[in-house]
């Protein structure tokens, strides 16, 4: 029996023998055509991009049948990035310029491209790697005439085991049969996530060599809640994963009566749950699973095909839809978030390359470097909040109140741009920022004064914190929620929120973990904002419990000296409302 842990990006839990997909990594070797023949090399491309495109307008149709409209955008994006008079020429240029074959020439520059993304240390950049790998491999099937492994016709239940998997391939595998999903790469926010979780999934990725340790036929345990894979259980290990896979598919579908009931605790203190979106078509899964609203709208997907287009106009249209979708509900726009190496693109002669972007200039200090590209973002906000007073506005990764106040400068300086065009917006914005540096968390009391609202980004507050990068294996068993310091952190905010009459949220991964529900409501937080699927199963916890008692085992918590300790005790009082999670 071997465990392995990886990253939990849809959750359940199955027990099925392996399936595992061979990888389509190509060997294109350098090879040349004659002068006469160049042309001809170009017409292959040129038709092998309309085939494609004519694979991808019918994915399309598939997709929306398996799962809605949620994934679709993905596959429009792919047609974009496919049909890019850009990269033809690129293509184009590499067979005119240096006689290459049309396949050697797709596979140079997508590798240049992908290059660049995985040189971006943003997760949300660099998993869109995939995506690039998806269209260059669908190009080089035709022009190299190969078939693809179909995942539509398999004829029992498995689960698929790969070095990773492409949207296009999440879209078209047989979900009656495919029941778990292992990958070696991905992460939370990858597309491939995105369609594990519509399809209901369990899936966990960043299991680095999971493809080439399991055998076809092995028996494979999944846990999508914890990011855990069992290979090979034994006898004991083999018949609790069962009873656990039969208790979780029991669970979920009690959750479902718990989409439309309220966040009420027994003694009747009402906990605002709101959602964390990506992307504008997850709005609907956030509302249909409960949400009171969207307490974190990311809009770094705005900027990743070509930032130097994105006008005043998209951004004003995509924030008028998210509007509309949440139906008069909350809804809080988080300014750019992303580092200055994907906004200028990595071949930018304007880009200084960081030793450690995390600590460099990115997010609100990108902004305030740049103002003019900050009011773009700014203006098209201000004037979506016509549309509705449920609009807020958030400050990311605020680190002083110098920096606070420079960005409500260029703020007001927006204001001022659209009075002078006669513009209406709402002038009683609500303004919030984001605590997620030890430093803001710190002086929470001081910057209280200056905004509405304030949001608890756990993910970087942690990470932060600890000195610890979650994104290295190395040391992510280090990343704790639980560590005193964190907690300690966590307390200060809150009690700072409290005394000013500000509104306190939180909006990390941790809110979204049923294991510190307790603990969050007993330390004074009223609104948590999580990924859409975890709604329900948080309700159930809250409409389990009385404020007193959470408070009570939240004093306690804090009076722990290790993060472990902490943990387990969180585990055990959480385990009592729902045992079948645990």
């Amino acid at each position: 029996m071997e465990i392995r842990r990886g990253i939990p990006v849809s959750p359940g839990i199955v027990v099925r023998q392996a399936f595992v997909l061979d990888s389509e990594d190509y060997r294109i070797p350098r090879r040349f055509v004659a002068d006469r023949e160049i042309e001809g090399e170009i017409e292959r491309f040129r038709q092998a991009v309309k085939a494609a495109e004519a694979e991808l307008i019918g994915l399309k149709k598939e997709v929306l049948h398996k799962t809605g409209t949620e994934v679709v955008p993905i596959f429009e994006a792919h047609l974009r990035m496919l049909l890019d008079g850009h990269m033809h020429e690129e293509v184009t240029g590499q067979i005119r310029d240096n006689g290459f074959t049309a396949e050697f020439a797709v596979s140079r520059v997508f590798r240049k491209y992908s290059k660049s993304m995985k040189a971006v240390r943003d997760a949300f950049f660099s998993e869109r790697v995939v995506d690039l790998f998806d269209i260059q491999k669908r190009l080089q099937r035709t022009l190299l005439g190969k078939q693809r492994e179909d995942l539509s016709h398999l004829t029992e239940e498995v689960v698929l085991v790969a070095h990773n998997l492409t949207p296009s391939q999440m879209a078209t595998l047989d979900r009656k049969k495919v029941l778990g999903i292992a990958l070696d790469a991905g992460g939370r926010t990858s597309h491939t996530a995105i369609v594990a979780r519509a399809l209901g999934i369990p899936t966990v990725v960043g299991l680095e060599t999971i493809s080439i340790d399991v055998s076809g036929g092995q028996i494979v345990a999944i846990d999508g809640n914890r990011g855990i894979v069992v290979v090979e259980p034994d006898e004991s290990a083999l018949d609790g994963y069962r009873n656990a896979e039969s208790k979780y598919r029991d669970f979920s579908r009690s959750l479902i009566k718990y989409r439309r009931l309220s966040a009420k605790t027994t003694d009747g203190v009402r906990i605002r749950l709101l959602a964390n979106v990506e992307f504008p078509w997850e709005i609907k899964n956030a509302v249909e699973n409960g949400a009171s609203g969207i307490g974190l709208y990311r809009t770094e997907f705005l900027y990743a095909e070509d930032p130097r287009k994105l006008d005043e106009e998209t951004h004003y249209e995509t924030y008028k839809k998210a509007l509309e979708a949440v139906a008069g509900e909350e809804l809080v726009i988080r300014t750019m978030d992303i580092g200055a190496d994907k906004l200028l693109g990595a071949d930018s002669l304007d880009h200084v390359p960081e030793s450690n972007p995390f600590l460099g200039c990115r997010s609100i200090r990108l902004c305030l470097e740049d103002p003019d590209m900050f009011k773009v973002q700014l203006r098209a906000i201000l004037r979506a909040s016509a549309l509705g007073d449920n609009l807020r506005l958030m400050f990311p990764m605020i680190s002083s109140l110098e920096e606070l106040r420079q960005a409500k400068l260029v703020l007001a300086d927006a204001r001022e741009e659209l009075d002078k065009k006669g513009i209406p917006y709402n002038r009683n914005l609500k303004v919030g920022v984001m605590i997620e540096t030890p430093s803001a968390a710190l002086i929470a009391d001081l910057l209280a004064p200056e905004v509405d609202f304030f949001s608890i980004g756990t993910n970087d507050l942690i990470q932060y914190a600890l000195a610890v990068d979650r994104g290295n294996e190395r040391v992510a068993s280090l990343y704790k929620a639980t560590h005193p310091a964190v907690l300690r952190l966590i307390n200060t905010v809150v009690r700072a929120g409290q005394k000013a009459g500000v509104d306190v949220a939180m909006c990390g991964e941790m809110s979204g973990d049923i294991a510190f529900t307790i603990l969050l409501v007993g330390l004074g937080l009223k609104n948590l904002s999580t990924a859409p699927t975890a709604i329900p199963e948080i309700k159930q916890v809250i409409r389990s419990i009385d404020t007193k008692d959470a408070k009570r085992i939240a004093r306690r918590a804090m009076k722990f000296q290790t993060s472990e300790e902490a943990a387990e005790y969180l585990m055990e009082k959480t385990r009592k409302i729902l045992p079948e999670v645990f």
